[in-house]
């Protein structure tokens, strides 16, 4: 599959208006063998209307990153440490849980990675809607019903009227995720989490999904942070990228600078693990080794016990952040331009995917 950066519809539409800055986020698993650093301080910010990729591989801080920004991190282990989370101008770290309570749901919302677990299977989807839109609306019955005939109508659920009667266990997968994603943005967030939406979805009910997320932002400037595991969504749904690894953000940019000019080694390594159609190749690309364990990360950059071009630099202290362009910035030693090893040129070779 070849992978084509598109400009998105949001791109058109994002402004200038951060809604949600994170600076320096750590959050810890406190554990009696170990301190998992599950979010080793990562920064980014989302703007109006705008999607922002999140991506990884499995166990990198993906989805820790989302509990994290809305304070549901397990407890009493895990724990936010330092760090901001500035959302429409107020940091949610300094709120209480019960603030918290009108933050979720309001302000920002969450589309879990999994609808079969998301949903309760003794409830009926009106139920369940009606549970969310109670956080926001406090009316009578007949209109809440009416709004929750609305929330299914605009994620294109047909006969919604009747299929608020239904149980999870009645609808399709693709159904399933279309609900979760009504009851995530019933209260009209203005940030949306989109965690791996698509995994549990073939690929022509996940195309449609997406086209309907990118429908429903184009209507209300929503702000999306999409987490995922797979460029072929990135290029299709992002404005910009931020690459996760073993809980750092080590790279992070334009959909088009990470595409055709990678800094990382690692993002490189992603984009080559995207299968080619127009290449035969008697093996498919991978990624030799694992991502480190979080409760035992090493001192220098955490990819260079993969990386094949890695010096002793690299093993000894992490990289600072080099800045590539506006926006572009990456974690990488070969980026200095005191760098003794291979230039960085010789191998990190453009992609040549424009769109």
């Amino acid at each position: 599959m070849t992978t084509t950066v598109q400009q998105t519809d949001s791109a058109v539409e994002t402004n200038d208006e951060v809604i949600l800055a994170v600076n320096d986020l750590r959050t810890y698993i406190f554990t009696r063998a170990a301190t998992v650093k599950a979010v080793d301080g990562i920064s980014f910010s989302l703007r109006k209307g705008e999607t922002l990729g999140i991506v990884g591989e499995s166990g990198c801080g993906k989805t820790m990153t989302a509990l994290s920004l809305l304070r549901l991190v397990p407890r009493p282990a895990g724990r936010i440490v330092t760090g901001e989370i500035v959302l429409n101008g107020e940091d949610i770290l300094q709120k209480s849980e019960d603030e918290m309570r009108d933050v979720r749901g309001r302000q920002i919302s969450m589309i879990l990675q999994d609808p079969q677990t998301s949903l309760n299977p003794v409830f009926t989807i009106g139920n369940q809607l009606r549970e969310a839109l109670g956080i926001a609306h406090k009316e009578n019955k007949r209109s809440m019903l009416g709004r929750a005939v609305d929330a299914l109508r605009s994620v294109n659920v047909a006969a919604p009227e009747r299929r608020l009667d239904d149980y999870p266990h009645q609808m399709s997968g693709g159904m399933k995720q279309r609900v979760v994603g009504a009851i995530a943005m019933s209260c009209e967030p203005g940030v949306i989490i989109a965690d791996e939406p698509t995994t549990a979805l073939d690929v022509t009910i996940q195309l449609q999904y997406l086209r309907l997320l990118k429908e429903i932002q184009a209507n209300t400037g929503l702000g999306i942070i999409f987490i995922t595991h797979d460029f072929g969504v990135v290029a299709r749904m992002c404005d910009r990228v931020a690459v996760m690894y073993a809980g750092r953000i080590i790279e992070q940019g334009e959909v088009r600078d990470i595409f055709n000019a990678p800094a990382h080694p690692y993002t490189q390594a992603l984009i080559n693990s995207v299968p080619k159609l127009e290449q035969r190749v008697g093996r498919l690309y991978q990624i030799d080794g694992q991502p480190p364990l979080l409760s035992n990360l090493p001192e220098g950059c955490r990819f260079a016990p993969r990386c094949a071009y890695a010096s002793d630099q690299c093993l000894e202290s992490y990289p600072q952040s080099y800045h590539m362009k506006d926006g572009h910035y990456a974690d990488c030693w070969a980026l200095d331009p005191a760098w003794q090893g291979t230039p960085i040129a010789e191998f990190i070779a453009p992609t040549g995917r424009t769109g």
